[in-house]
């Protein structure tokens, strides 16, 4: 039998859930490119739930203890007396989300001598050590596409909160307001301005498609050039560079894995190469910029706004400068795990563990590594290497 750890972010403040603003969700089957939504054999939650906390478990206690597995469920996570650590030794899977990742360094890898598979409820399995993870031969999984529509429909409103200055606007009113002048000194229409994306995979080209209709000049910058009928269908403008996207961009969207190729690719160099009064969305993944360069350049006035949903390390420690820059639009890394995405992702872990215990091969769209070497998604959107360097920053953060 097996045990597994999970770990997962805190529960609300005012205690788990007893009721819902509403009463359902949108069942959906299929993604836009036609892979359908995750098929385990049941389900345990009611779709809607808050299943991405502590007390939510991802839904998996009832299906893994029938089975005779144990399961520990825990936030506590840094530093090197946190619960993860002390149940490592005899784990043999652990899983965590994105927006609440457990560092699998190759430290916390080497003291765990049974495990066997590293799960990411969700998308984006940067905060593993894939190159230790490929040395140990354990398999790492995520579930692919799961909450991708989800991240793009977060990165079109911080686009134009950013754009028509709503936050700010919003803030006037909470102080009993009416400064219509103060609001709208920055705020423009995004009708017409030149907007890119740098990749264009599931996310990058669901925010093309969903910024179509706005009247825009659309870019995009990916290694994998898109089909040419796609090109055509959204008159799309294809880059090799991101010298060349951002010279002409006026918004750019970062939508791009991070591994060790494209650690700190936007850093004070590549920002001079920006338009003065770009705006820069970033919902990847936060160690794509260097920290400081950001501030650096909202401070001058380089990039006029900069709205990101996702940090380094995660959760930051309280006196990360982003969260104190000018002009900006942070949430805590919440895009992609809307009460919908959940759903999805949870039933997603379950499908995996499914098929791991009952040793049937796992949806190749699952698989980042498998058999010492990337694999499936992996093999399409990751490099070997380390992108965990940094994660015990983490530590400095008290709840």
């Amino acid at each position: 039998m097996a045990k597994i750890v999970c770990v997962l972010y805190d529960d609300p403040i005012d205690g788990y859930p007893k009721s819902y603003a509403r009463d359902d969700i949108p069942k959906i089957t299929k993604y836009p490119d036609g892979q359908t939504t995750p098929t385990p054999s049941a389900i345990d939650f009611k779709p809607g739930a808050l299943l991405g906390s502590v007390s939510g478990e991802l839904g998996l206690r009832k299906f893994l203890e029938a089975a005779g597995h144990t399961l520990v469920v825990t936030s506590d996570k840094d530093g090197a007396n946190s619960k993860l650590d002390q149940e490592l030794h005899d784990a043999e899977i652990v899983i965590s989300q994105p927006f609440w990742p457990a560092y699998m360094t190759a430290e916390r890898i080497a003291k765990a001598p049974k495990l066997k598979m590293i799960v990411t409820a969700g998308i984006g399995s940067d905060h593993t050590d894939l190159q230790a993870a490929m040395d140990r031969n354990i398999t790492v999984a995520e579930v692919t596409y799961c909450n991708s529509n989800s991240v793009a429909e977060h990165v079109v409103m911080m686009m134009l909160s950013l754009v028509r200055n709503y936050i700010p606007s919003y803030n006037w009113v909470i102080k009993g307001g009416w400064n219509i002048a103060d609001c709208v000194a920055r705020s423009y229409d995004i009708e017409g301005m030149h907007i890119g994306t740098v990749a264009a995979g599931r996310i990058g080209l669901r925010v093309l498609r969903m910024l179509k209709p706005y009247d825009v000049h659309l870019h995009y910058m990916d290694r994998h050039r898109l089909p040419e009928a796609v090109e055509k269908e959204l008159n799309l403008t294809h880059h090799t560079s991101l010298e060349s996207l951002t010279k002409v961009c006026d918004v750019v969207t970062l939508n791009c894995p991070l591994h060790p190729e494209t650690e700190h690719m936007i850093n004070d160099k590549s920002l001079k190469n920006f338009k003065r009064g770009a705006y820069l969305v970033n919902t990847a993944r936060g160690k794509l910029c260097d920290r400081d360069a950001i501030v650096r350049a909202l401070e001058s006035g380089q990039l006029a706004g900069y709205a990101g949903d996702v940090w380094f390390p995660q959760p930051p420690p309280q006196d990360h400068p982003w969260r104190t820059m000018p002009h900006h639009g942070m949430t805590p890394h919440i895009s992609g795990t809307s009460l919908s995405a959940q759903t999805r992702y949870a039933a997603g872990t379950r499908e995996i563990l499914e098929c791991y215990f009952a040793g049937k091969p796992i949806r190749n769209e699952y698989l980042v590594v498998q058999g010492g070497k990337l694999a499936g998604v992996g093999a399409h959107s990751y490099s070997a290497g380390n992108a965990t360097s940094g994660s015990e920053e983490a530590a400095k953060f008290k709840k």
